[in-house]
């Protein structure tokens, strides 16, 4: 098999490809004067056999790179698409007329034989795709990772109640409590925020959410929940998008650490999603 990584995803495709003892190939990512788009596979390899593409969609212009590296491919027998984390997810509905359900839009230009994706927003967007779709879960890696660390009583809490479906499964896997945080409005300008049913003095908290976008409710949570006595708080999660300033968010409001994957390409990546995409491969 070949492995071909998109500029958004070269880490995790290098880690995919030694996992699976497979051939990597090298390819270049530029710009022309005008601003488009220019990429070239430079290795040779046998378009008669399998290729698998490696590419996040961070933004546009990833998303413009993976249609140029399958178009790249075409001649290929079987083409595999593996999105470790796929933009426009969250735009899986059309709340207003005039509206487009952007991730299928997106998913309706991939043309491959079989997509992957690692812990997608929605997994009916998986339906959108023309090829056979399955959405991997790599919860289980950051649950071993977690479980390696030592806690003081630790307790795994969800920023709100919807992600606490992410905490539970979390919670089951690692035997810790967990719990969510709910806001309650005190009067017209005093709320509060915290755990639903348990205390957090003197313990651990791992506050933990399938991605961390801007960062500004987990920092929020994080200040509130040191305020409450809470010994430490990290923060978990698959997608770290962490935009613009958000890890400076996290650490002025207080946290000790980050645990996220490699679905992007980020600094905090300290679990891979590679043993994972490789068994499906």
């Amino acid at each position: 098999m070949n492995i071909l990584a998109g500029q958004a995803s070269q880490l995790l495709a290098g880690r995919v490809s030694r996992e699976l003892e497979s051939n990597l190939l090298v390819s270049e990512f530029k710009r022309f004067p005008d601003g488009e788009l220019y990429t070239r596979i430079l290795d040779d390899f046998d378009d008669s056999g399998e290729v698998t593409i490696i590419q996040s969609t961070v933004n546009d212009s990833d998303f413009v790179m993976l249609l140029q590296l399958i178009d790249a491919c075409r001649d290929a027998s079987r083409i595999n698409v593996v999105i470790p984390y796929m933009g426009y997810a969250r735009q899986d509905k059309a709340f207003k007329s005039g509206e487009p359900v952007s991730a299928r839009a997106m998913a309706g230009a991939i043309k491959a034989d079989n997509v992957y994706t690692v812990n997608i927003h929605e997994e009916s967007i998986l339906d959108y795709f023309d090829a056979k779709a399955v959405n991997l879960d790599a919860t289980p890696l950051v649950g071993s990772y977690i479980r390696n660390m030592e806690f003081r009583n630790p307790l795994i809490v969800a920023p709100d109640k919807s992600a606490i479906s992410f905490a539970r499964s979390a919670s089951e896997n690692l035997g810790i409590d967990y719990d969510f945080l709910e806001k309650t409005r005190l009067s017209g300008e005093s709320v509060t925020i915290k755990p639903k049913n348990i205390d957090v003095k003197g313990r651990d908290v791992i506050i933990i959410d399938d991605l961390i976008s801007t960062g500004g409710t987990m920092a929020e949570a994080i200040s509130l929940l040191r305020e409450q006595g809470a010994h430490e708080v990290f923060v978990a999660c698959i997608h770290p998008v962490l935009s613009n300033n958000a890890v400076l968010k996290l650490f002025k409001a207080g946290v000790k650490g980050i645990i996220a994957t490699d679905t992007i390409d980020k600094g905090v990546g300290v679990v891979s999603v590679a043993p994972v995409i490789a068994s499906v491969l």
